[in-house]
């Protein structure tokens, strides 16, 4: 992709966006990132995009503007829109408990304080629909530290493409204890996996269908999905893992992905989609212009204010985690899909008040920025998102280059 297209931009200067691309040169030359992409709207018009490096580097293949990657948690705030579509729709309470959609979390308990056994729990309330979509409630993932962690690793319990589907996992996940008393911590966990089975319980379709029909199809995200398609398996990235005997070892091909169509069977609303550039500046678009995008709309600006509004009652790092997050936790709260910024010295990256985004495990990473009315989408495909600090290199960049 050419970025001379885009031309001249009165709130981004040209030397810093230049900055940005000698940045992602320098990752890819000094064997970090295989290959990187990004795309930078203003004011919902592109002014910057550039790529580079490898799509795969053992065929030798570029990585382009149209490169199809795994977003993996940016699938988050897309599950959110869509449940928060139901709430819209008065088919859905976020204070119900999530029993009152999904019977099977009838009966919860939590681990007791210093548990050192699963059995060792108590009765709780069921977590409400907010809980689990703010990481409140309860749940965890099997990569975090901690005794329930270590229990998902033993029960199996995961939200891969071939599983055999939401209903199964989610019935396996609600005979697991909880890590606490829903509401009383925060934990990056697979509750948005629950929200995804709740939006096929209470529409009557798989969260596939949901997504294509209320999302995809009216914003034109024509090549995001839970599966790529044969004719776009050439465009879709190989993904690397770091080691550090060998920083870009090969986790997955895109030619033998589970994300091939005939083994997916399990959609998750956690982590389970692909998508390109284009796609999700449309989606970050639609939501910095208050849920619409030219003609379709699919939420209110009010509730789309109320899902980038901070939801918790202070910042993260208040609610005493030790998982594993994709943002920081100083200095920055949770809304309905993503993180908000409140305090950016507090969060010791460069950033407006009201930032909104999240990212993925492959080194992916979108934002909002509602006071310089921009959408930032960035591609890469390194596991785990946590071994370079390019998110808050990139944010400082543009920032760098931004002239007013």
């Amino acid at each position: 992709m050419d970025a001379a297209k885009y031309g001249k931009h009165t709130g981004l200067d040209p030397a810093g966006l230049a900055r940005i691309d000698a940045w992602m040169d320098r990752y890819v030359d000094e064997g970090r990132f295989p290959g990187a992409s990004i795309l930078i709207l203003q004011d919902g018009q592109p002014v910057h995009a550039s790529a580079t490096g490898r799509r795969s580097i053992e065929r030798d293949l570029p990585f382009e503007h149209d490169t199809l990657v795994r977003i993996y948690s940016m699938t988050k705030p897309i599950t959110s829109v869509a449940l928060m579509m139901l709430v819209a729709d008065g088919r859905v309470t976020l204070d119900a408990p999530i029993d009152r959609y999904l019977p099977e979390f009838s009966e919860c308990r939590a681990l007791i304080a210093g548990a050192t056994s699963p059995d060792q729990t108590e009765r709780c309330p069921a977590p409400s629909v907010h809980q689990l979509l703010t990481h409140t409630a309860g749940m965890t993932y099997a990569f975090n530290p901690g005794l329930l962690s270590r229990h998902y690793t033993e029960k199996g319990i995961g939200f891969d493409p071939g599983v055999g589907g939401l209903a199964g996992m989610v019935r396996r996940v609600a005979e697991m204890p909880l890590a606490f008393v829903p509401g009383t911590r925060w934990e990056y966990s697979i509750s948005i996996d629950v929200i995804g089975h709740l939006i096929e319980a209470v529409t009557g379709e798989t969260l596939d269908a949901v997504f294509r029909t209320r999302i995809f199809e009216p914003l034109g995200m024509n090549d995001t999905g839970f599966h790529v398609p044969p004719a776009s398996v050439g465009r879709f990235a190989d993904c690397y893992t770091y080691r550090p005997e060998a920083p870009l070892t090969l986790f997955e091909t895109g030619e033998e992905s589970a994300f091939l169509a005939p083994k997916v069977d399990t959609f998750s609303g956690g982590g389970g989609l692909v998508s390109t550039l284009d796609d999700m500046a449309r989606f970050a678009e639609m939501m910095r212009q208050g849920g619409s995008l030219g003609s379709a709309r699919l939420l209110s600006p009010s509730i789309v204010r109320f899902m980038m509004r901070n939801h918790l009652e202070g910042e993260i790092a208040a609610m005493g985690p030790d998982s594993f997050a994709e943002m920081p936790m100083h200095g920055m709260g949770f809304g309905l899909g993503g993180s908000v910024v409140l305090d950016p010295a507090r969060a010791r990256v460069p950033g407006s008040i009201g930032d909104f985004g999240w990212g993925g495990v492959a080194s992916t990473f979108f934002w909002i920025d509602p006071v310089h009315r921009l959408s930032v989408v960035f591609f890469t495909q390194l596991i785990p998102s946590s071994t370079y600090a390019n998110r808050a290199e990139l944010k400082a960049l543009v920032h760098n280059a931004l002239t007013d």
